[in-house]
């Protein structure tokens, strides 16, 4: 999933900043951007496919929920040691659907992978014993999460997992004013101008709309997770893993 492409969407001044979308323009960057902008984005897919050798179950469905270019469904691909397994990868993007078949395509391994474009709160997930949501929760409206991971948790089996990462706010506002600082920090320190994180911060803080941790721990109880713990944090980035 390598990419020479640098990300200098934002690079130059805009009169009006769009709305974020993962379009044709932001494929073509996206490992560069994933890699500037998300702290221990490369830890959190390593992981996710320890978890995929330890929680896969024999003959159940694994869904990879907003899968973007596929890096978790490849990471898990490398890890499932359970037979008669499916990866089932699912993007509302058409470009990013595309080019994670080309991705999928080029790798060969046991466990098949489906990609397909849909809308993940459509989705008829069943017999699952793994499913990820990999920083997708967070461009979900706020009032479809809960009946998302209702289904999520309905269509997991007994002893199956659900990898939750997302951007989240602090509930003390002097620890998220650190927090957003510590974060602009790193995307400074990964090349990026002041003024690419004004026109980023612009362009998705209407599309992308993060909740609190103990907001995160409550909608997965309702949704009757029988355990639920963060495993991963880096500044407002965070990755929790839920049993059932």
């Amino acid at each position: 999933m390598s990419s020479k492409e640098k990300d200098l969407i934002y690079s130059s001044p805009k009169t009006r900043v769009e709305d974020f979308r993962f379009d044709a323009q932001v494929v073509e960057v996206f490992p560069d951007m994933i890699k500037r902008s998300v702290p221990g984005y490369s830890t959190i897919i390593e992981t996710i496919g320890q978890l995929s050798a330890r929680y896969a179950q024999d003959d159940t469905n694994i869904y990879d929920l907003g899968c973007s270019l596929g890096a978790a469904s490849l990471a898990m691909r490398q890890n499932i040691i359970a037979d008669n397994c499916k990866i089932i990868s699912i993007d509302n993007s058409k470009e990013m659907v595309e080019r994670c078949q080309i991705h999928v395509n080029a790798f060969k391994a046991k466990t098949p992978c489906m990609v397909k474009q849909g809308d993940i709160l459509a989705e008829d997930m069943h017999n699952a014993s793994v499913i990820v949501l990999n920083f997708t929760l967070q461009f979900i409206a706020p009032q479809h999460r809960q009946t998302l991971l209702n289904n999520i948790a309905k269509a997991l089996v007994p002893g199956g997992i659900l990898v939750l990462s997302e951007k989240i706010y602090d509930e003390d506002p002097v620890c998220m004013d650190l927090l957003n600082d510590l974060h602009h920090n790193f995307k400074r320190a990964n090349g990026y101008s002041d003024l690419e994180i004004a026109q980023k911060r612009a362009a998705i803080e209407n599309v992308m709309k993060p909740d609190h941790l103990n907001t995160h721990l409550q909608h997965l109880h309702e949704a009757g997770f029988s355990h639920a713990t963060p495993w991963f944090q880096c500044f407002n980035f965070f990755s929790l893993i839920a049993i059932k």
